[in-house]
C-alpha cells in the first residue's frame, strides 16, 4: 500500500548514493532484513503523520527497528550531514525542486532534525 510519505524512485536515486557516502561502514554479520529505503519510509511515515512509533503500519519494518536506525542517525549526526548536502545541491541547482516539494521537504526536515526526540516529545 503506497503512502504519501514514501520515497519516490527519483528521490531514492538522489538519496541512495549520498547514504553510501555518509553512513558509517559497518561489518555485516548477516544480511539485513530491511533495506535502507524501507527504513527511511518508516521514519518519514512517522514524521509526516505524527503517530507513535508503535503505530507504524505492519507493511513497514517493525517500529523498534525503524526507531533504532532513526536514533542512530540522529546521534551520529547523519541527518544533519545529509540535510547539508541536499541543501547544497538544491541551492546549486543540481537537484531541481518544485515549490510544493520544497514546502513538504522543509516540513519534514524541521520535524526530523529539530522538533522530535523520537518519542513524540519536543526536545
Amino acid at each position: 500500500m503506497p503512502y504519501s510519505s514514501r520515497l519516490t524512485d527519483r528521490e531514492w536515486e538522489i538519496l541512495e548514493p549520498l547514504l553510501a557516502e555518509i553512513l558509517p561502514q559497518k561489518k555485516q554479520t548477516r544480511p539485513p532484513n530491511w533495506t535502507k529505503r524501507e527504513l527511511l519510509d518508516g521514519v518519514f511515515y512517522q514524521l509526516k503523520n505524527g503517530c507513535n512509533w508503535e503505530d507504524l503500519p505492519k507493511d513497514l519494518p517493525p517500529y523498534w527497528t525503524v526507531y533504532w536506525h532513526y536514533k542512530q542517525g540522529r546521534e551520529a549526526g547523519t541527518i544533519e550531514q545529509l540535510m547539508a548536502v541536499l541543501h547544497g545541491q538544491v541551492h546549486e541547482g543540481v537537484i531541481p525542486i518544485s515549490r510544493k516539494a520544497a514546502t513538504n521537504s522543509v516540513s519534514l526536515i524541521l520535524r526530523l532534525s529539530e522538533t522530535s526526540n523520537g518519542w513524540n516529545y519536543p526536545i
